[in-house]
């Protein structure tokens, strides 16, 4: 067997197989962090059975979310399940509450109201 055939079994291997978890292990977390922007799912220390498990549990528990709402009741906040070789997103800004100010400007029919002191 030629080296370039070895190199193209490996290549296609799946992203589950133990040569590619090895190699993908073996890749330090330092050299996947300026990756974060080109992201690849064959770099990540999960492989793509993992990741869909993930996608289907955040699925679930937005399911979950949904009917507690639809129910009357108040769900806590939706926090989706953390990846390897994914990022999480920065905590957003609260939002502020406007001020009645904000709100005439905003709304045309609150112009008219009167202002309370």
């Amino acid at each position: 067997m030629s080296i370039r055939r070895l190199r193209v079994l490996i290549e296609h291997l799946p992203p589950e197989s133990a040569t590619k978890t090895a190699l993908r292990n073996s890749i330090p977390e330092s050299d996947l962090e300026p990756a974060t922007g080109d992201y690849r799912p064959d770099l990540a220390p999960w492989s793509g059975v993992e990741m869909l498990l993930a996608a289907v549990k955040d699925e679930v528990t937005m399911l979950r979310h949904v009917t507690v709402a639809a129910n009357g009741g108040k769900p806590g906040e939706f926090t989706p399940t953390p990846r390897p070789g994914i990022p999480p997103k920065s905590a957003q800004k609260s939002r502020r509450a406007l001020t009645d100010e904000q709100r005439r400007a905003l709304d045309p029919r609150l112009r008219t109201q009167p202002k309370e002191a």
